[in-house]
């Protein structure tokens, strides 16, 4: 994991509206506090849903919680005529230190390519948040082309639409594994983040990749999450379903403590 600091990223999706957002923030955050967590050793973000943006920020700076949030998705563009659309500069006027562009979700819902996923990676750095870049196969495209093969040409396509320079997160997501309850095993992602920091030293340096956080996505819970962050290139999570209890979340986030057994 070299000097990179491990994210904990809990993606509610669409759950929760504004008032349950700030009850789960709170309990997050006091359960932490509890803990004892190191928010410097290990980082916490939450990404609810648009509606939600605004009461988190309000709560989070009012009462100085140690968590970051950001938020689900962002639009390409800057502003116009795209009825529905969020630009990063928006997400930006509300401190979200980070949006998820890519998700396995948006892909197959909104049919988004790697090259519209690459614009709005681009549209968030522009405006100083950090993307989280998924990628990940499904059950077909594993069996057709092999464990790492889809997201890393997906990765390849992404960064030919970014600034060379800039701080990104990837997170590898297995189609296959999200929502089923059934997680890669900590070697399959292993092999697939090694892979894919590997793309990133290609386009981007060997420096920006040993500095490039990759994230696993999956079925992740307090009970598998230390064996995926023994993995060297695995460098933290990306939650779904277990961020919406905070007990579990903060179980996860305190992954440490689990490491050693």
């Amino acid at each position: 994991m070299a000097n990179r600091t491990p994210l904990i990223a809990g993606n509610w999706k669409l759950n929760l509206d504004h008032l349950q957002a700030i009850a789960l923030v709170q309990k997050l955050a006091w359960t932490l506090q509890d803990g004892k967590h190191d928010h410097a050793a290990v980082e916490v973000a939450v990404f609810p849903p648009f509606t939600d943006l605004r009461s988190v920020q309000t709560l989070i700076s009012a009462e100085r919680f140690e968590l970051r949030f950001g938020a689900q998705d962002v639009s390409e563009h800057e502003s116009g005529a795209h009825t529905g659309e969020i630009s990063a500069s928006m997400l930006a006027k509300l401190e979200c230190s980070y949006v998820i562009v890519g998700h396995s979700e948006r892909r197959q819902d909104h049919a988004e390519s790697d090259a519209i996923v690459g614009r709005k990676a681009a549209a968030a750095l522009r405006h100083g948040i950090v993307p989280i870049v998924c990628v990940g196969e499904t059950a077909d495209d594993l069996e057709q082309h092999g464990a790492s093969a889809v997201p890393v040409q997906q990765l390849r396509d992404v960064l030919a639409e970014l600034p060379a320079t800039g701080e990104i997160v990837v997170a590898y997501e297995p189609v296959w594994a999200i929502g089923s309850g059934k997680a890669a095993t900590a070697d399959q992602a292993q092999q697939v983040c090694q892979a894919l920091r590997q793309v990133v030293a290609e386009v981007r340096g060997d420096e920006a990749a040993a500095a490039t956080r990759i994230l696993y996505g999956g079925s992740v819970k307090s009970g598998n999450i230390a064996g995926f962050m023994r993995e060297p290139d695995v460098d933290g999570a990306l939650v779904g379903g277990a961020s919406l209890d905070a007990t579990e979340f903060a179980a996860i986030s305190r992954f440490q403590q689990h490491v050693g057994t």
